[in-house]
């Protein structure tokens, strides 16, 4: 991906809350990864409503948190913060208003 295709997600994706996406494909990876949210959370050390807030864009995890999530799914930080990712599921939260 190159600079311009970043800025375009970018623009994209602004005006609109960050952890809404960061959730959802949260979940996506989790499910790929077949884990339960009982399990991530387990591996994580928080509670599981604390881990599903997580997923439904509720709460953020700081950045301890993401380390350890990192580590449960045992993914890489660009797979996590998948730009491409978010803008996808925009894209589909924006067809489905429609």
């Amino acid at each position: 991906m190159d600079n311009n295709e970043i800025w375009n997600i970018m623009a994209e994706l602004r005006g609109t809350p960050l952890n809404e996406y960061f959730g959802e494909h949260l979940k996506h990876l989790r499910q790929e990864k077949e884990l339960s949210q009982k399990e991530v959370a387990k591996k994580t050390g928080v509670a599981v409503s604390t881990y599903a807030n997580w997923e439904q864009g509720r709460r953020t995890p700081s950045i301890d948190d993401i380390f350890k999530i990192l580590f449960a799914l045992e993914t890489e930080p660009n797979e996590l913060f998948d730009l491409q990712a978010y803008a996808e599921i925009a894209r589909k939260k924006k067809a489905e208003k429609r």
